[in-house]
């Protein structure tokens, strides 16, 4: 089974495990389309991506697996996946203290494995930290190295990526602001490029707005922008790009 699946067959059993293992857990369908995406078949994309997020005893997770159709291709590659598993294990769960100064709360391993069709296999790790920072729901910066484990992959370097989600409320429901910025700031091999991927999503609660409270969290709709200076690493290509988009928790 792909190691991605097998993590989201984990999390989908979560009720048979260990109350005292699972603190919390989400999962989460997203259907996007857009256009005008650089370095692919069709500039027309639709996209399905699935979710998964929680906490447990350690520390926490994320994980997603992309399955991306080519729309209007001309006969060409019409679909590609995706996915990314990244777990942290927190260093104030695992001694049992809070771990931190000031606005950083919480200090962890985080480690990451990226996974596609193509040469696009790594393996980052590197370190956590998680901010209190006004106005946001959480902030986290993770630092990491970048080890290519696939043949032709030259994105060897180093990676900071910040998380970030904001909350607005607005009548009976919610707006979200939230997103990643991946940084390659530090590239080991000519021929590969620094990149800055940018990927914001504006969502609001629709699920709350029309079900009331009780359906809060549940079904969202908005747009991402999604800004990728050059993209895979490739001097000169810069993606700015819209979609819409509609998500569900289960």
């Amino acid at each position: 089974m792909n190691r991605k699946w097998l993590l989201l067959a984990l999390v989908a059993a979560q009720p048979a495990l260990a109350d005292d293992m699972i603190q919390w857990w989400d999962f989460s369908a997203t259907a996007l389309y857009g256009d005008n995406y650089d370095l692919a078949p069709s500039e027309r994309q639709t996209t399905i991506t699935l979710e998964t997020a929680g906490g447990w005893k350690y520390g926490d997770w994320f994980a997603f697996q992309d399955f991306i159709y080519f729309n209007g291709n001309n006969g060409g590659k019409d679909s590609t996946t995706y996915g990314e598993i990244s777990p942290r294990f927190s260093a104030s769960k695992i001694l049992g203290k809070p771990v931190g100064v000031g606005a950083i709360t919480d200090v962890s391993l985080a480690l990451t494995y990226e996974e596609g069709e193509g040469p696009v296999k790594s393996f980052l790790y590197g370190v956590g930290l998680d901010f209190k920072i006004p106005y946001f729901s959480y902030f986290q910066l993770n630092t990491y190295r970048r080890d290519a484990i696939s043949t032709g992959n030259l994105s060897d370097g180093w990676q900071l990526t910040p998380v970030f989600r904001m909350d607005f409320p607005v009548g009976h429901s919610n707006i979200v602001f939230d997103g990643f910025i991946d940084w390659v700031f530090s590239a080991d091999n000519t021929g590969y490029e620094e990149n800055f991927h940018f990927n914001p999503q504006v969502k609001y609660d629709l699920g709350a707005a029309i079900f009331g409270a009780h359906k809060k969290d549940k079904l969202f709709v908005g747009i991402e922008y999604d800004y990728w200076k050059n993209k895979y690493g490739v001097k000169g290509i810069d993606q700015n790009t819209y979609s819409v988009i509609a998500k569900y928790h289960f």
